[in-house]
């Protein structure tokens, strides 16, 4: 027991608090961090307020759902340029339903996911069962989709939706919810955390410094109660970012404590590996593609609620804030790597710049040329991180 715990206690002083700072997703913090302190200054203090920044992660929800479901796609090392146009189409559906046949939210609802998984398989269908490239495959669907959109409401905005509808978008939960929420990440990060310092001992895998895992659950802490307190400050939790969080927690615990995550990221590591060890590569691709149809959806349904209306311009450009939320986050282009909280991350990256620049009432070219170099930039890094290595 005594040589068990030196050796565990020299394992953590060979990974040191030194490498703690060198991490991808501490520089991605700092950045974000640099961003806000940055667009504070330019609006005179405007964006740090609690009405702001409210706004800011409501606006992010649309984009961390999509990059959740991208992260996926990108682990598989696949892509998908379809998601804008799948999230338009959907939610225009969703409006039709809800506007023109009178259904009410909960049909209305259920019907778009549905679809939402329908149009995932359909992409996932010609990628995995006839070999068509995801590029092609995706971005054939992305001006398919905008067509079937533009005709279905004729190039028309179709509102305004009911009240059961909006409140989707619109509402909030009660402040003492928020509380609760903190408590729960609190006990399910300590639990995760340190159950899995607990098996890499077990199985004699090195480990971080005990104070580096404690930090990490008071950090999420402190950050949740920040949010909490930042957001029921104006009017409290809004359901689509409860919604985002809920979809971050499940889809990061299938990532990484499944089998099925596990062989994700096997198929994007080395797909020739994967498929000889059994691996029914095929079937992953169909799963998981048609689950980043279901989250198109519900991006969609959140989207057409916060608007009050079904728009032909819904998710214009919305997969390339996807993507870039993923390669952001630590994702690879290449596949074998990514995270659901990195993806989480690069969205907040691209909804302050996007947040930020609006304020200022930057001209729209200039966005554009902004996040495309912020997109170029992400790359870059990943490909010099990986010669490097």
């Amino acid at each position: 027991m005594q040589l068990s715990k030196s050796v565990s206690s020299e394992k953590e002083r060979k990974i040191g608090l030194g490498n703690i700072f060198k991490s991808k997703m501490a520089t991605i913090l700092i950045a974000t961090v640099a961003i806000w302190i940055l667009f504070t200054v330019l609006t005179g203090g405007n964006f740090l307020t609690t009405r702001n920044l409210s706004n800011l992660f409501r606006q992010m929800s649309i984009t961390g759902i999509l990059a959740i479901g991208m992260v996926f796609v990108i682990i598989l090392g696949e892509i998908d340029l379809s998601v804008g146009s799948t999230l338009g189409l959907l939610g225009g559906i969703a409006a039709i339903l809800n506007v023109w046949f009178g259904l009410s939210a909960i049909p209305t609802m259920v019907i778009t996911l549905l679809l939402g998984i329908v149009i995932g398989a359909w992409n996932g269908y010609w990628i995995a069962f006839r070999n068509v490239p995801s590029f092609i495959v995706t971005l054939a669907s992305m001006l398919v989709f905008r067509g079937i959109l533009i005709g279905i409401t004729g190039g028309n905005t179709v509102a305004p939706l009911t009240a059961d509808f909006k409140t989707m978008g619109q509402a909030y939960l009660p402040t003492a919810f928020g509380y609760v929420l903190v408590v729960l990440a609190v006990a399910g990060s300590a639990y995760l955390i340190l159950g899995n310092r607990k098996n890499k001992i077990k199985y004699n895998i090195e480990v971080k410094p005990m104070a580096f895992d404690v930090s990490i659950i008071a950090a999420i802490g402190i950050l949740s109660l920040g949010l909490v307190l930042i957001l029921n400050d104006y009017q409290g939790f809004p359901i689509p970012v409860f919604i985002m969080l809920v979809i971050a927690l499940v889809l990061s615990f299938v990532g990484t404590k499944t089998i099925f995550g596990r062989r994700v990221y096997g198929i994007g590591g080395n797909r020739d590996a994967a498929r000889l060890s059994g691996i029914n590569v095929k079937k992953h691709i169909l799963v998981v593609y048609s689950m980043v149809g279901l989250l198109a959806a519900v991006a969609g349904i959140l989207l057409t609620a916060r608007l009050n209306a079904g728009s032909v311009a819904a998710g214009q450009n919305a997969e390339l804030d996807a993507i870039a939320s993923c390669v952001i986050g630590g994702a690879s282009l290449a596949g074998g790597t990514g995270s659901v909280v990195g993806a989480l991350v690069g969205a907040l990256v691209m909804a302050s710049v996007d947040n930020g620049m609006s304020m200022m009432n930057t001209p729209t070219f200039w966005q554009y040329i902004v996040k495309g170099l912020i997109l170029l930039i992400a790359v870059w890094l990943d490909i010099s991180s990986k010669n490097k290595k």
